[in-house]
């Protein structure tokens, strides 16, 4: 569950001390924002540049701030090496937007992990990766967007809960990796978006716990934040074992349980 102490919990603190309304348009000329969250994330630790071992894919301005997509992309010869990835998105009130955590299953092939978050303002978009001999590297993106944080949701609320934690798995083989992915019907709600009948502000409740396994072994879990898009939808490699269904189980933050499961490869 997403608890106080987390990491996750200490971003989403942010929103209380940052206004959605407040957002400007204009280019981040320095990456200060970068540097409280480095700091407050991962301490004194030195973060590489990833270089050609890992490249995050984002618009650079995005059709709609509510619903960017974002894809990183990992090289074999780093992703074997891989014990977590976080997406932070400088610029957003709660900036960690989710900490992945790899897995067996997982593969020792090329990763791909993608989703859709909301984005702010303009910001830096970031991946940032743990090897499990303890070092740090790091991919960015700038993407130009705003006013995703408080996006009217797509449905009524009332409608939403009826298809509350509904599921679709998907699994496909593919050569050395096999590619899946999930979605799971939920309204993501970040507690800065108006509704529009009550003029009141929904409390958050979003998705805050994921957890992908093939068989018995872990592909990843995730922990996630209030970035992550209406309806969280996750697409991703991972070890290619004909015929091996997916489950899924989900929690959302106000403890809410979720469960699925894929059926054969097609």
């Amino acid at each position: 569950m997403f608890r106080p102490g987390s990491i996750l919990w200490a971003a989403l603190m942010l929103v209380a001390f940052s206004s959605c309304a407040a957002s400007q348009l204009a280019e981040p000329d320095s990456e200060t924002s970068w540097s409280g969250i480095k700091e407050a994330t991962f301490g004194q630790h030195h973060i590489l540049d990833a270089g050609k071992d890992m490249h995050l894919d984002a618009p650079e301005r995005a059709e709609d701030a509510a619903i960017v997509p974002v894809t990183v992309h990992i090289a074999a010869a780093l992703a074997s090496r891989v014990k977590t990835v976080t997406l932070i998105i400088d610029e957003d009130p709660a900036p960690i937007a989710a900490k992945f955590t790899y897995g067996e299953a997982a593969g020792v092939g090329d990763r791909v992990m993608a989703t859709r978050v909301r984005v702010d303002r303009y910001t830096f978009v970031r991946a940032v990766a743990e090897t499990r001999d303890g070092k740090f590297y790091m991919t960015k993106a700038f993407v130009k967007a705003s006013g995703g944080c408080s996006a009217p949701a797509s449905r009524d609320l009332q409608e939403a809960e009826k298809s509350l934690g509904k599921m679709r798995i998907k699994t496909t083989v593919a050569g050395k990796s096999n590619m899946a992915e999930v979605m799971i019907r939920h309204p993501n709600i970040s507690g800065l978006a108006i509704d529009q009948l009550s003029r009141g502000y929904p409390p958050a409740r979003f998705i805050s716990e994921l957890t992908v396994r093939a068989a018995d072994k872990l592909i990843f879990s995730m922990e996630g934040g209030i970035a992550i898009s209406e309806d969280p939808h996750f697409r991703f490699t991972y070890e290619p074992r004909k015929g091996e269904v997916l489950s899924v189980v989900a929690e959302d933050s106000i403890g809410t349980h979720f469960s699925g499961q894929s059926g054969n490869p097609s």
